[in-house]
C-alpha cells in the first residue's frame, strides 16, 4: 500500500482488527486494543450491514410481486403496458444486483432532516438541512419499505455530493465522514467489513490522524489509508466502479447536467473512463424520464474494451445502457475488403459530407414538362404546367430536407396544386381522392423521374465509380483516383460488366464494402431520412475518431447532449484529431468545455514520467501527467541476442519475456504482455512452451472476468487501448514504434497500461525518447 504525503486535514481515527497488509503500513497507536473505541462501531457496522442486505432481499421480493400483481390487476391497455414494463424493469434490475458491499461510507453531519434523496432549493451537498443526520452512502438506495428513510443513500443523491466534496477547509455540515473498508473481491459478508475510518471535518483542527493496522497511515483523498487501498487495489478482471473513491475534480464532471456536453483530455490514469461511466449512472438517476424516453449510448472504441468495463453500470444498478461501437453502430453490411490507407484517409475525411450531398441531390432533376393526371373515372384530366412543378421542386430543394422527406413534400405540394384546382372546378374533394391521386400512376412516374427514390448503396457505388462531377473543386484529382472503384453490373439489362444508365439495388448492395465505406453509407443514410437519436452518448476513445465518424455520432445525439473522453496523446488513426476544438466541430459541439484530467491515481509515477519523455514526440498540445502513486516499479532489460539473424533476435527477446512473466505471476493481479503485432504469435507460443497459460485479448473479453488466475494475456499493441493490467511486460518498444506511422503514440499508449508495474523487455536499442530512462 501507498503512503502518500497529505496536506494538513482533518483529525482522522481508524481502526482495523486483521492483521496489517505490509508492516510499513502500521503506525504508532494511541491505544494499540482498541483506538478512540472503533472496534466496537465496526461490530454495529457489521450489524447495520445485515439489517441493509435483509432489506435488499425484501425489495427485491416485494418488486417481483408487484409485477404479477400488476399483471393480473391490469390486464391491458397502454397505461397497463407502460405500467408493466416499468414493474418488470425495476424487478430486473434488483434481481441483477451484484454480490458486494452495499455502503462504503458514512456522512454525520452536525445539526433538521430533510429527504436525503430529494433535491430541493438548498443541494445537500452545499451544507443543506440535514442537522443530526447520518446517512450510509453506497451503490444504490436500499429501505424497509418505499415510505421509510433509507437505510442507504444512493451515491447519486444530492446529499452524497458532500461524502466527496467536503473536507476541513469547507466541512459542508459534516461533523464526520467515515470510510469502510472491505476485504479484496467482497461479497458483502458480515466478516468482509475489515476497517473503518473516521474524519473529523468540523473540527477544523488540522492535526493529523491517529489509526490503527493496515487501515491507517495517508494517503490520496485527504490522506485517507482506506481510499488509497482502494484505489491501488489490484485489478482482476474487468473494470470495477469508482464509487467509493470519487475524488473532486471527477465529482464535478460526474454532476454535470444533461444539457451539457463536455469534453475531458484526460491523461493516463486519470479516471476519464469512470468519469464518463459514472456521468451516465448519475443521469439516469438524475433525469430518468428525459434519459428513458431518448435512451443512453456508450460507444466504445472495440468489443473487447466494452467489455473490459461492461459490469461497471451495472454494479451501480443501471442495467438497460446500449454499450457499442462506432462500427457496430452503422454497420449496414459486413465488412468484406480493406481501403488501402489513401482511399481510406480520404473517405474519413470531413470534404466527404458534401461530396455524399452533391452526390444524393444531383439525383434531383428539373421538371420537362406539364402533368396530366386522369381522375378516376376518365372522364376528365387535371394538368400542371411546367412553371408550377419546377417552382415546387426549387422550393423544396432549398428547404434541404432529408432527401426521402424532400421526396414526400414534393408529392404532397404537387397533390396539393390538383386539388385546389379540381375543388375550383367542382367543390371540395375528400380523403380518399386526395390519397388516389397521389398514388397514381402519374404521379409516382413523375416522382421517379424529379425526385427518385434511392438507397445508401446506389448512390455511393456509383459515386465511387464515377467520382468527378460530385467532387469537382472538393477533391484534388489524386485523391479522386485513391477512391475510385471500377463499376460492376450496371444497368438492369442481361449481361455485365460497365452499361450506363444506374447501377441496380441488387448489386450495389452485394458489392464488398470497406469499413470506411461503411461510414459514408451511414452519411447518406443520415441525408436520406433521419436516424432515431440519444439522450446522451457518452464517446470513450474519442481522439481516434475521423470527422465523419464524428458527424455519425452527432446524428445520434441531434436533440441530447455529449461526454467526450479522450486524450490526444493516445490518438493512433491515420486521422486522429490534433485538437478537441476541431473534433467538437466535427461532433456538433464546438461550445463543449474541454476539462483536463492530468493527475492520475494508479499509474506509477515512475511510468508517468517516461511516457511524458515521448509527449514532445507526439505532436500535440497536452499537459504532462502526474501520478500520485509512488509505489510501483519500472524496469528496463536489455536481452542479450546470440547473433544478427532476426529469428535469433525474436527468440532472445522471447526468453527474458518469459523471465519477467514468470517473475509477475509471483505477485497478485493481472498480467498483459503487449508487443508489437507481428511479435504476439511468438511470444505466446513461448510462454505456453514454459508453461505458462496464455489468452489473447478476445478470448479474456469472451470470458468477461472469467479467466483463471495466472493467466497471462497476450496482446498486440493496437489492441491495448482503454485496457489496464497490474503488472505489463512491454517487449521490444522499437518494433512497436516502427510498425505504422503513429508508432510512437502507440508505446505511449502500451507503456501507460501498467497500472503496479511496468518491465520492459528489449533486445534492439529504445527509442531515443526513452534512452535516457535505460540503465
Amino acid at each position: 500500500m501507498t503512503a502518500l504525503p497529505s496536506p494538513p486535514g482533518p483529525r482522522r481515527t481508524s481502526v482495523d482488527p486483521i492483521d496489517p497488509v505490509d508492516p510499513a503500513d502500521s503506525v504508532d497507536l494511541v491505544d494499540p486494543v482498541d483506538p478512540v473505541g472503533l472496534v466496537g462501531e465496526l461490530e454495529r457496522e457489521r450489524a447495520y450491514h445485515e439489517t441493509c442486505r435483509a432489506a435488499l432481499i425484501g425489495m427485491v421480493d416485494d418488486a417481483r410481486e408487484q409485477v404479477v400483481i400488476g399483471e393480473n390487476a391490469f390486464a391491458s391497455g397502454a397505461d397497463a403496458e407502460v405500467l408493466g414494463r416499468h414493474l418488470r424493469s425495476y424487478a430486473k434490475e434488483l434481481g441483477q444486483e451484484p454480490d458486494g458491499p452495499l455502503f462504503f461510507g458514512r456522512l454525520d453531519f452536525a445539526g433538521r432532516s430533510a429527504d436525503p434523496e430529494s433535491p430541493g432549493e438548498q443541494d445537500a451537498g452545499q451544507g443543506g438541512d440535514h442537522s443530526g443526520q447520518s446517512y450510509h452512502i453506497g451503490r444504490r438506495r436500499i429501505t424497509e419499505h418505499p415510505a421509510a428513510p433509507p437505510l442507504v443513500v444512493d451515491w447519486r443523491a444530492p446529499v452524497s455530493r458532500a461524502f466527496y466534496r467536503a473536507s476541513a477547509r469547507d466541512p459542508q455540515g459534516v461533523a464526520v465522514r467515515r470510510r469502510f473498508g472491505w476485504a479484496p473481491r467482497s461479497t458483502g459478508k458480515q466478516d468482509e467489513l475489515t476497517s473503518l475510518e473516521d474524519e473529523h471535518l468540523a473540527s477544523g483542527s488540522g492535526e493529523e490522524g491517529v489509526g490503527a493496522g493496515a487501515g491507517a497511515g495517508t494517503g490520496v483523498g485527504g490522506g485517507s489509508a482506506i481510499l488509497t487501498r482502494e484505489i491501488e487495489r489490484p485489478r482482476v478482471g474487468p473494470m470495477r466502479d469508482i464509487a467509493a473513491t470519487i475524488q473532486p475534480e471527477q465529482d464535478d464532471l460526474v454532476r454535470s447536467g444533461l444539457g451539457l456536453s463536455l469534453c475531458v483530455q484526460g491523461a493516463p490514469g486519470t479516471g476519464k473512463t469512470a468519469v464518463g461511466l459514472h456521468r451516465a449512472a448519475y443521469l439516469l438517476y438524475t433525469y430518468p424520464q428525459r434519459i428513458q424516453r431518448a435512451g443512453l449510448l456508450i460507444l466504445g472504441p472495440n468489443r473487447t474494451f466494452l467489455s473490459y468495463i461492461s459490469e461497471v453500470l451495472p454494479a451501480l444498478g443501471e442495467t438497460g445502457v446500449r454499450q457499442s461501437t462506432v462500427a457496430d453502430e452503422i454497420a449496414l453490411h459486413p465488412v468484406r475488403t480493406e481501403d488501402p490507407e489513401a482511399a481510406a484517409v480520404v473517405k474519413h475525411d470531413a470534404r466527404m459530407a458534401e461530396v455524399l450531398r452533391r452526390a444524393l441531390y444531383g439525383r434531383v432533376a428539373a421538371p420537362v414538362g406539364p402533368l396530366t393526371v386522369p381522375d378516376a373515372d376518365g372522364s376528365y384530366s387535371w394538368r400542371l404546367g411546367l412553371d408550377k412543378l419546377v417552382r415546387i421542386v426549387d422550393e423544396v430543394r432549398a428547404e434541404a430536407p432529408p432527401y426521402a422527406i424532400g421526396r414526400e413534400r414534393v408529392r404532397s405540394r404537387t397533390v396539393r396544386e390538383l386539388q385546389l384546382q379540381a375543388e375550383r372546378r367542382a367543390g371540395p374533394k375528400p380523403a380518399n381522392w386526395v390519397r388516389r391521386v397521389g398514388g397514381s400512376q402519374a404521379v409516382r412516374e413523375y416522382l421517379d423521374a424529379v425526385w427518385p427514390r434511392t438507397r445508401p448503396e446506389e448512390v455511393l457505388a456509383e459515386l465511387l465509380a464515377d467520382p468527378a462531377e460530385a467532387c469537382e473543386g472538393i477533391l484534388t484529382a489524386d485523391e479522386q483516383h485513391a477512391i475510385h472503384r471500377p463499376a460492376r453490373g450496371r444497368g438492369r439489362g442481361p449481361g455485365s460488366g460497365l452499361r450506363s444508365g444506374p447501377m441496380s439495388a441488387r448489386v450495389a448492395r452485394s458489392l464488398p464494402w470497406s469499413a470506411a465505406d461503411l461510414v459514408l453509407l451511414d452519411e447518406l443514410a443520415g441525408l436520406i431520412e433521419h436516424p432515431e437519436g440519444y439522450g446522451h452518448v457518452v464517446v470513450d476513445e474519442a481522439q481516434d475518431l475521423s470527422p465523419m465518424e464524428c458527424r455519425a455520432i452527432a446524428r445520434r445525439a441531434v436533440f441530447g447532449s455529449l461526454t467526450v473522453l479522450g486524450d490526444l496523446a493516445q490518438g493512433t488513426t491515420p486521422w486522429a484529431a490534433r485538437s478537441w476544438p476541431a473534433l467538437l466541430a466535427h461532433l456538433g459541439r464546438p461550445e463543449a468545455p474541454v476539462i483536463p484530467l492530468t493527475t492520475g491515481f494508479r499509474v506509477p509515477g515512475a511510468v508517468v514520467a517516461l511516457a511524458n519523455r515521448l509527449l514532445t514526440a507526439l505532436d500535440v498540445d497536452v499537459p504532462p501527467a502526474r501520478s500520485l502513486c509512488r509505489d510501483g516499479e519500472l524496469t528496463i532489460r536489455q536481452v542479450s541476442v546470440p547473433g544478427p539473424d532476426a529469428r535469433e533476435g525474436l527468440a532472445g527477446l522471447a526468453g527474458g519475456v518469459v523471465e519477467a512473466v514468470r517473475a509477475a505471476l509471483t505477485r497478485e493481479g493481472s498480467v498483459g504482455v503487449i508487443a508489437a503485432d507481428t511479435d504476439t504469435d511468438v511470444l505466446r507460443t513461448a510462454l505456453r512452451a514454459a508453461g505458462i497459460a496464455t489468452a489473447t485479448a478476445d478470448e479474456i473479453a469472451v470470458a468477461a472476468g472469467g479467466v483463471t488466475g495466472g493467466t497471462v494475456t497476450v496482446l498486440a499493441a493496437t489492441e491495448a487501448k482503454g485496457l489496464e493490467y497490474d503488472h505489463v511486460v512491454l517487449a521490444e518498444p522499437a518494433a512497436i514504434v516502427e510498425a505504422e506511422a503513429k508508432g510512437a503514440h502507440r508505446l505511449y499508449v502500451a507503456l501507460t497500461r501498467a497500472v503496479s508495474r511496468l518491465d520492459i523487455v528489449h533486445s534492439r536499442p529504445l527509442p531515443g525518447a526513452l534512452r535516457e530512462a535505460a540503465p
